[in-house]
């Protein structure tokens, strides 16, 4: 079957969908099925849609579809010597790029280049209705209206089904160097703070058991003087490390507890929720493997100045995402209803009402 097949295939099924007003669950390579509250409806399967469609290098852009595997992605991107910048998990070796877009992934460079949803030029989606939509397109310097296409990232599928997606792309860095340091946690976090103030290279933070590591990645130079600045020790497996904290296979992600995920302002100090941590995003992500309650989680995350996510494990059919304000929910439920206004499309996988 040709991908225009493919693409024609998929519109068939959803508009079918919307005249019977039956429930669809998305599915690309699967390796997200963990995320979000449970998933309900027949399958649609976009996993044969894939492939590359455009790819320039010197443009810095790059356009798959929605069921191209992202191994595939960064490894043509890599063989130019290129990147997502976003360093997007796959969670396992099937991950596609319409999952990654739906679920808005990014690693550990998010807080210093950017996230997932910046380097989104254009999608192509099928709206609740059956409609085939472009959106944004395949430049960098987009100035045709509303950004609509950066509202499928993290949307989980909840707005339209993925078809085709444009990234904007950068250069692998000449240079990388990780740095450790011996410290408790409020010192970490202190340190984090006062070195991303700095005009240095950093693109990754972590703080986990007693010791804080930070990436430095761009030229030589530039990182053999950010490294003498720091101080601290030279990690020679630092490569490893990151993509290790990206795909959740550190040994901090081997708890059989149910697994938060806490966004806080980076100058936030240590929270006072008992169970074990890891810090990320210089201080901004922070995660929490506990029993606690979900409501004494996100209330002492809210206290904060955050919002609080269950990411994996625990009980998946009440609220997975932190409930919004009643002007924010309404503003979800317009959008619902303008992509999806017979609730097909993975309904109740965000939120329950939508």
């Amino acid at each position: 079957m040709s991908a225009l097949d493919r693409c024609d295939s998929i519109v068939a099924a959803v508009t079918e969908a919307a005249e019977r007003e039956t429930a669809l669950q998305i599915v690309g390579g699967d390796t997200k099925s963990f995320y979000g509250r449970q998933p309900e409806g027949a399958l649609l399967s976009v996993g044969e849609h894939r492939g590359l469609t455009h790819y320039d290098p010197t443009e810095l852009v790059v356009s798959a579809r929605a069921g191209t595997q992202l191994s595939e992605l960064c490894t043509a991107l890599a063989n130019e010597r290129q990147m997502l910048p976003f360093e997007p998990p796959g969670f396992g070796d099937q991950a596609t790029v319409g999952g990654t877009v739906a679920c808005g992934f990014s690693g550990p460079a998010r807080p210093y280049r950017g996230s997932l949803r910046d380097y989104v030029l254009g999608v192509s989606v099928v709206n609740g209705r059956g409609e085939h939509l472009q959106f944004g397109g395949r430049v960098i310097k987009n100035v045709a209206g509303y950004d609509a296409s950066r509202l499928m990232a993290g949307a989980m599928g909840t707005l339209g089904v993925i078809l085709d997606v444009s990234f904007k792309v950068l250069p692998i860095p000449e240079a990388e160097c990780t740095l450790s340091f011996e410290s408790g946690e409020r010192e970490a976090l202190r340190r984090m703070n006062e070195a991303a103030a700095l005009p240095l290279p950093i693109t990754g933070s972590c703080y986990y058991d007693g010791i804080l590591k930070l990436r430095l990645s761009g030229s030589a130079v530039g990182v053999s003087a950010a490294t003498a600045n720091l101080g601290g020790v030279v990690d020679s497996l630092n490569n490893r490390l990151w993509e290790e904290l990206a795909e959740h296979q550190h040994p901090y992600y081997g708890s059989p507890l149910p697994l938060w995920r806490l966004s806080v302002p980076a100058a936030a100090g240590p929270l006072d929720l008992p169970g074990d941590s890891l810090i990320e995003w210089g201080g901004c992500q922070r995660w929490l493997c506990s029993e606690l309650p979900a409501e004494h989680i996100r209330e002492a995350v809210r206290a904060a100045g955050g919002h609080a996510t269950l990411f994996r494990g625990g009980d998946r059919s009440g609220q997975t995402f932190q409930p919004h304000d009643p002007v924010l929910h309404r503003l979800h439920l317009r959008l619902k209803q303008a992509f999806d206004p017979h609730r097909i499309l993975n309904p109740g996988r965000l939120y329950p009402e939508l």
